[in-house]
């Protein structure tokens, strides 16, 4: 079976995928970082590939950039594809000043002005949080391989040029939130949806308290480090 999203047939995917924003970090994780990595999606040119790392099996999928893009991705990986567990790796931005560039950002929680979530929930303010084994095992493992690794509230906006973000995000920010991105709310809503585990872990690359930015050459070597995480924590290493 496939989707008006996917081309994979059933059995394509591993049961736990990464998922980076970006179709050609997709494809770049699977050369670097696979071994034995097939496409087993191309449609719009949001790549899709398994292979093995430390041999067992394990898939990679770009969602593009965004809740609602995210969104199908996840939705038709979990509910045609059978995925048991979905890692988001991708950059986010910094809203705590002890958060360095160059830091991971493990999620326990994603805030939202989605709508995505919003609408689903009537009255209630649904709180989407990461799966605890996940969550557990990145922060064991990122302090086993001594990264700078920082666990906390991130905020998933489906707005990236706000005419004024320090005032947008003044609340927020006064109330724990340490990192922005864009995908993580969404996540852990579908997960909790159909009972599957998610986590994401994201490069800190900017700082908008600080206005630290990161170098071309140092995204590059952080990026491998939280790849390398991300894995490990995919198949249990």
């Amino acid at each position: 079976m496939t989707t008006p999203h996917n081309e994979a047939k059933p059995g394509d995917y591993a049961e736990a995928v990464l998922l980076p924003g970006d179709p050609l970090r997709s494809k770049w994780i699977a050369e670097n970082f696979l071994d034995g990595a097939k496409q087993v999606n191309g449609v719009r040119n949001c790549l899709g590939f398994t292979g093995t790392w430390k041999g067992k099996p394990v898939s990679v999928q770009a969602t593009g950039m965004g809740q609602p893009s995210l969104s199908i991705y996840v939705h038709e990986l979990i509910t045609v594809y059978g995925v048991k567990s979905l890692l988001r790796v991708g950059t986010c931005g910094g809203l705590n000043a002890k958060v360095k560039v160059r830091d991971l950002i493990i999620a326990q929680a994603a805030c939202t002005d989605s709508t995505i979530v919003k609408d689903a929930f009537g009255p209630y303010a649904f709180a989407p949080i990461a799966d605890y084994d996940l969550l557990r095992g990145a922060v064991e493992n990122a302090r086993q391989k001594n990264m700078r690794a920082h666990v906390g509230n991130m905020l998933s906006s489906d707005i990236f040029y706000h005419s004024d973000w320090l005032k947008t995000y003044e609340a927020l920010i006064k109330h724990g939130v340490i990192g922005v991105e864009m995908e993580a709310a969404a996540l852990y809503t579908l997960a909790a949806r159909f009972d599957v585990k998610a986590v994401a872990i994201c490069t800190m690359t900017d700082c908008l308290i600080t206005m630290e930015e990161i170098s071309a050459a140092d995204r590059q070597s952080s990026l491998k480090d939280m790849v390398t995480l991300a894995l490990d924590v995919a198949v249990g290493a």
